[in-house]
């Protein structure tokens, strides 16, 4: 990997794409390891709400859009369209698409990669906050306003 890549964050997305690696792998050959309606059901919501953040976050975003947590020096603060309710939602979309996948296959060891994926997302989004704030004197009032990855919770 070249300096310029790890500088800007690429050590956060190789270890995104390796447990997002697992969770497909998972839950193609761990599949069918229960039968319940209600997870079915909770597996349609998320990957929803996933395909919802995912659409909306990635339109949002335009030009701005790249896998590297650290922003570009001509990266434009974005805080309308759905980043007016959630600071990352695109982890958000990743988070809910994996765990959703991990219910429709019925795999514990997709599940298990999935729920590896949100301390991930969160130290993550902690250092691209602090890169934001470096870059943006605004985004601090921003973060006070909007929560991290679930409108009005967290």
């Amino acid at each position: 990997m070249s300096g310029s890549i790890l500088q800007r964050g690429g050590l956060w997305v190789l270890g995104q794409s390796v447990l997002l690696g697992a969770v497909i792998a998972g839950g193609i050959l761990g599949r069918n390891q229960w039968q319940s309606l209600a997870l079915t059901l909770c597996s349609a919501v998320l990957l929803l709400v996933s395909a919802g953040c995912g659409l909306a976050g990635t339109v949002s975003l335009g030009r701005n859009l790249t896998p590297f947590p650290k922003p570009s020096a001509s990266t434009r603060l974005v805080q309308t369209g759905i980043y007016g309710l959630i600071r990352h939602p695109l982890y958000t979309a990743v988070f809910c698409g994996s765990v959703g996948w991990a219910l429709v296959w019925r795999s514990w060891p997709a599940l298990l990669a999935a729920l590896a994926l949100a301390p991930l997302f969160d130290a993550k989004a902690r250092a691209e906050e602090r890169w934001l704030r470096q870059q943006f004197p605004e985004y601090a009032t921003y973060e006070q306003r909007v929560r991290r990855f679930v409108p009005w919770i967290y």
